[in-house]
């Protein structure tokens, strides 16, 4: 068919703009026009959340005939609630030079409770939503009528749902719409995908990807990035703040309009905000944005950067996501990227346009992330993308949907299981385990079924499922979402100004009169309660909270990089002279890990015997193997007495040398043994903490009363002794258990690591410490402090260590 034409206003308005329209946004009409639904794959800054929204736009011009009836037309889900306001300031700019005849508006846990019943009764014609905000509103009765003329569902930043139990809440979601609304299209959006096959899949009906159209949008033009380096002084050996470059980074915000400063962690991001700060003699205005802030305090400082009030900002990935501020000119990466994607996530908030290059300025903070930098420059400059891959859906996640379900009335359970199954990540649920999940949620399991507060639906005569009292409707949605906190305390003034929230084992070891330093003010503890720390204003410098989030790990693919560098002998002179020094130290003294192969390296150092397994498999898979390797050792008599991991090795120390490394990383150490470790540890428990609420099983509020983390997690343990004693079979321990595979171990890193120990594995004996291994020594005793807090006290360790293991002996050959 022929490709639709851009309606007159459209074109009008594009005109007006200076702007033409773009081939994928001609592609994105054309696949509405056949009733097709379409992922769209576009570079930041390529109109693509426009292209989007085209067909939407197109629908209320009056130049195309009929208008759609009043109603929910489109709705959008964004991973981020001001993403979600920042695309309805974008929306609204056409909708009102037009003249269109549609309302947008925004609905998310911020949204006051009058406003979201007034959308009930009479719904905008654009809801811009989160995946949570989003299955509430599919729990009420009235949504049978609400989203029957449902046109469309657009989809942003679909890379960083999908992967996820948000993705997984908002696939259910997506299922429970199209038997709503038979017609409606699915739309999704991103700007780094590194699989868009496994997306289409993820995003069609049943999962066929045939129906869902791949469109792929124009090149922009190059990003321009370079990794800045330490001036008259060397790369550090570990840490990971790079507080070396804040004396640049202040250079670099004067000669910029707005400069975003990316962070990997909130503790960094408050470290970060605090050098600069100090080093700020020229009063240049720069704000900090995490999300442990209040929602008014970064409510605050978007509005300061949209209105170009701010020359920098201290972020975290809390800003990773397609906020349009045309007017940042460059972005800076501290510390190492992780990944390409996230990189090129990062940078593309520079320009935030097709045709202006992203700038960016890396800012390693040791020699590996030198390397790992390097690598994510090289991948982003050849166009490859990684990211995470796409799970099965959890059970936990399904308990909550079929509870939503049941609070928007009376449903029959094989129905809604073809309706489940319909959902690409629930394909392979079979009618046994769906049976198991209709009993969990109606009696909690066989363990918990006399206890009546776990009862929640029931099967009534005439076959269908309903709710056990209309109560548990208002209990669910004031419990339901899939983002389990970590014990939260609220920090706030006197006043009632909040200024956001730590963490309740940080907010525990404080007395009053203690300070700290959070949202880049320095407090003073006032009085202590139990959900909430008072403060005043402090004169003198406090500590910064650090929190317990997940760590990002190094991804497959640019780990494979790294190690490629590492054994392109010819390339290491485009290194700095240190780190070119370290790499031919290394070579010369011991071996290099090479992609394929696992190099293991073992020494005696300050009387222990030291061995170091150069993994590149992250964190996660990294100390999850120091746990099996102990253990092992132990039962073998080795003596061991501790390990510490980062995302590129693995030391483990004891009494006694391992001289056959081999024998401990045979496969089978994931059997029995890997069942154990994970049982005897906190992991099973913190992994059954976080389903049992998003199930439903453990409430967290009440009206007007909120369970402490505390609480929350006693309540769990009781529960969960329970059912490991009386019900181990247990849907929601079956639902832990794939949690802490998959997301607390990274079980399937390990599994590859292990095959390559068997396939290639090289141990190498030395006389004392190798250059490699000097970074994760260091950080011995040191493994639980934050990012920054512990540097300076690492560079003086390292540089004695270095020297050490750079001394060239005679017969220092491997």
């Amino acid at each position: 068919m022929t490709a639709p034409a851009l309606p007159p206003e459209l074109a009008k308005w594009f005109d007006s703009r200076g702007w033409t329209l773009r081939r994928h946004q001609a592609e994105m009409l054309e696949s509405a026009a056949r009733g097709h639904h379409a992922l769209l794959v576009a570079d930041t800054g390529a109109g693509k959340t426009l292209g989007g929204f085209l067909p939407s736009l197109a629908d209320f011009c009056r130049s195309q005939g009929a208008l759609p009836e009043d109603g929910l037309h489109t709705v959008y889900v964004s991973p981020l609630k001001a993403l979600a306001h920042d695309v309805q300031r974008n929306l609204l700019a056409p909708i009102e030079a037009l003249g269109l005849p549609m309302r947008v508006e925004v609905r998310s846990g911020d949204t006051p409770s009058d406003r979201k019943a007034r959308q009930r009764a009479r719904p905008p014609h654009v809801l811009l939503t989160t995946p949570e905000s989003l299955s509430l509103l599919l729990s009420y009765p009235e949504a049978a009528t609400l989203f029957t003329g449902l046109k469309r569902v657009v989809i942003d930043e679909v890379h960083a749902i999908a992967p996820t139990k948000r993705g997984h809440l908002l696939s259910l979601c997506l299922a429970r719409l199209q038997a709503l609304a038979p017609a409606m299209q699915r739309v999704a959006l991103s700007a780094t995908l590194a699989n868009p096959e496994d997306f289409r899949a993820w995003l069609a009906p049943h999962g066929q990807a045939g129906t869902v159209d791949l469109v792929i949008g124009e090149s922009g033009a190059p990003a321009q990035l370079e990794i800045i380096l330490p001036q008259e002084a060397r790369i550090p050996w570990s840490g990971h703040a790079a507080a070396w470059a804040v004396p640049q980074l202040i250079a670099a915000i004067a000669q910029n309009r707005t400069t975003l400063i990316f962070c990997n962690t909130r503790f960094l991001a408050e470290f970060i905000f605090q050098r600069l700060w100090e080093a700020n003699d020229a009063n240049l205005p720069i704000g900090i944005h995490h999300g442990s802030l209040s929602k008014e305090a970064r409510r605050k400082v978007e509005g300061a950067m949209a209105d170009g009030r701010l020359r920098a900002l201290v972020c975290t990935a809390s800003l990773d996501l397609g906020i349009d501020w045309g007017d940042v000119d460059l972005v800076v990466q501290m510390g190492a990227p992780k990944g390409s994607s996230r990189l090129l996530q990062r940078i593309g908030r520079a320009g935030h346009r097709l045709d202006v290059p992203s700038r960016a300025l890396l800012a390693p903070g040791n020699r590996f992330e030198f390397l790992e930098a390097f690598a994510a420059l090289e991948a982003v400059e050849a166009g490859q993308r990684d990211g995470e891959e796409l799970r099965p859906g959890g059970l936990d996640v399904l308990a909550q949907h079929v509870m939503g379900c049941a609070c928007a009335g009376p449903f029959d359970g094989a129905a809604l299981l073809a309706e489940v199954q319909s959902a690409e990540p629930f394909h392979w649920l079979d009618a046994a385990l769906w049976d198991r999940v209709l009993a969990f949620v109606a009696t909690g399991g066989y363990a918990l079924k006399a206890y009546d507060r776990f009862r929640r639906i029931v099967l009534g005569k005439d076959g269908l499922w309903r709710l056990t009292h209309p109560e548990q409707a208002a209990r669910h949605r004031f419990n339901a979402g899939i983002i389990v906190d970590s014990e939260m305390v609220e920090v706030r003034f006197r006043n009632g100004r909040a200024l956001g929230r730590v963490e309740e084992n940080f907010a525990a070891a404080l007395k009053l009169g203690d300070t700290f330093r959070f949202a880049g003010l320095d407090l003073e503890v006032e009085a202590m309660r139990e959900t909430e720390l008072l403060v005043r204003a402090a004169k003198r410098p406090g500590q910064i909270p650090s929190y317990m989030g997940q760590r990002i790990a190094l991804t497959t693919h640019l780990s494979a990089r790294v190690q490629a560098l590492l054994t392109d002998r010819a390339g290491w002179a485009r290194f700095p002279d240190d780190v070119r020094e370290w790499l031919e130290v290394q070579d010369w003294r011991s071996e290099l890990p090479a992609p394929g192969k696992l190099l293991v390296e073992g020494f005696p150092h300050e009387g222990r015997h030291y061995s170091v397994f150069y993994t590149f498999e992250g964190w996660p898979a990294n100390q999850s193997l120091g746990m099996l390797i102990t253990r092992r050792m132990e039962s073998r008599g080795l003596m061991p007495l501790g390990f510490v991991a980062n995302d590129y090795s693995l030391a483990v120390w004891g009494l006694r040398a391992i001289d056959d490394p081999a024998a401990l990383l045979s496969s089978d150490i994931l059997g029995d043994e890997f069942a154990n470790w994970v049982q005897d540890s906190y992991l099973l428990r913190r992994a059954f903490r976080e389903v049992a609420v998003i199930s439903g099983l453990i409430e967290r509020q009440h009206p007007g009363k909120k369970k402490t983390g505390k609480q929350v997690t006693f309540s769990t343990d009781l529960i969960y002794d329970v059912l490991r004693k009386y019900e181990p079979g247990h849907v929601l321990l079956e639902a832990a258990w794939a949690d802490a595979r998959a997301r607390m171990t990274d079980v399937d890193r390990l599994a590859r690591l292990l095959a390559r120990a068997a396939a290639q594995l090289c141990h190498v004996r030395l006389d004392r410490v190798s250059p490699l291994a000097v970074p994760v020594l260091v950080m011995i005793g040191r493994e639980s402090l934050p990012a920054g807090q512990a540097d300076d006290a690492l560079l003086l360790e390292a540089e004695g260590l270095a020297g050490t293991a750079m001394r060239i002996d005679r017969g220092d050959v491997a």
